[in-house]
């Protein structure tokens, strides 16, 4: 699809990556809703970017609040072509941890609830409004792109949590895309390796420099607008669907 004049929403688009894809798609003529929660700096990002760009504050795991932010959206940009998600949280805990407990169910409960079930969550209600657009020259209605990581594949001592929720993204990806294909809606994941993140960024210098060199090319870690780049041009290609792209430099994780 072309980008010019569509509207889109992007969840986590208050930082990190989805910051970075939220400043791109408008700098591509896309009308952008940048959905994060009210704590963010949604709000100074989206005036930075101009008008082409509005926040919408909300929680990706509650029906009602992307609901709202849904109505809101295209009550302000008309039709929604594009969706992308880029919300998430991380957890580190061993199965059975050095103490000998067991890992909090409550933080792997909350880690799927977010990054999977907030992920599904936000397709199914913004695909339900992408089936009722006109079809474009190619019959496309609309396209969606997923976050997972490279953690889906090869997650690393204390991820069992993280591992299973982006794995959980992964496995989705190509069913919703075959169950969107009647309506001509694209489904596609990015798994991302190590990018500068603020997550990843809140480590010390040394600790990023360990794990820029970890990766084989470029030997650095990824940047934000990389995967803005990419997922542009996932909603650009209408050959792209159901597939799930690594975003990694060629790294393999380790297992710690």
């Amino acid at each position: 699809m072309q980008l010019e004049g569509i509207g889109a929403f992007v969840t986590g688009g208050a930082s990190g990556l989805g910051e970075a894809t939220a400043r791109l798609l408008a700098s591509r003529g896309a009308k952008v809703a940048i959905f994060d929660l009210p704590r963010s700096k949604g709000a100074e990002v989206a005036k930075e970017i101009g008008p082409a760009a509005l926040f919408v504050d909300g929680d990706v795991t509650s029906e009602e609040q992307v609901t709202a932010a849904l109505d809101w959206a295209t009550g302000n940009f008309g039709e929604l072509r594009a969706l992308v998600n880029c919300a998430g949280i991380g957890s580190a805990a061993r199965t059975v941890g050095k103490d000998g407990k067991p890992f909090d169910l409550a933080v792997f409960t909350r880690t799927i609830q977010v990054n999977l079930i907030g992920t599904f969550n936000v397709i199914r209600l913004a695909a339900a409004r992408m089936v009722g657009n006109a079809p474009n020259a190619d019959g496309e209605r609309g396209a969606i792109v997923n976050t997972a990581s490279v953690a889906a594949f090869e997650g690393q001592i204390g991820q069992a949590a993280y591992s299973a929720s982006k794995g959980g993204v992964v496995g989705m990806t190509l069913p919703i895309a075959r169950d969107l294909a009647r309506h001509g809606i694209r489904c596609c994941t990015i798994a991302p390796g190590l990018f500068a993140t603020p997550l990843l960024m809140g480590l010390p210098q040394p600790a990023r420099d360990a794990l820029a060199a970890s990766i084989p090319f470029p030997p650095r870690l990824g940047r934000p607008p990389e995967y803005a780049a990419l997922a542009c041009q996932i909603l650009e290609n209408p050959a792209l669907n159901g597939e799930t792209i690594r975003l990694d430099g060629a790294l393999r994780m380790a297992p710690q």
